[in-house]
């Protein structure tokens, strides 16, 4: 079993700052690619980065140059830096890992969400 936790959401004003963490635990050989997603009320999920286990990045237009993605193999954790925050970023953003268990089981996993709110 493998279990994903995410915290860093929270309420802050446009302009400002925030990181989310997402740590994975439980039954894991190896870990692919790690990514974040949003999704915002009436809206479908949406891919905000990925990293893949070398450290190559990719992000939505809209983030770019504002968000960035990191990970920290030792600790099966991936990391989004939002900076510049806007109240369109508003939403529940999730983290998504493609974890191997084993030489037979691999899968993609989600966190529970965590809410980041954008003041105008």
């Amino acid at each position: 079993q493998v279990h994903l936790v995410e915290s860093g959401g929270g309420l802050v004003q446009a302009g400002g700052s925030l990181r989310l963490s997402c740590a994975a635990s439980g039954s894991i050989s190896s870990i692919k690619d790690m990514a974040w997603y949003r999704q915002a009320p009436g809206k479908q999920r949406e891919l905000v980065a990925v990293i893949n286990s070398g450290g190559s990045t990719n992000y939505a237009d809209s983030v770019k140059g504002r968000f960035t993605i990191s990970r920290d193999n030792a600790k099966n954790t991936v990391y989004l830096r939002m900076n510049s925050l806007k109240f369109e970023d508003t939403a529940v953003y999730y983290c998504n890992a493609d974890i191997v268990s084993s030489i037979i089981y691999r899968r993609d996993y989600w966190g529970q969400g965590t809410q980041v709110t954008v003041s105008s």
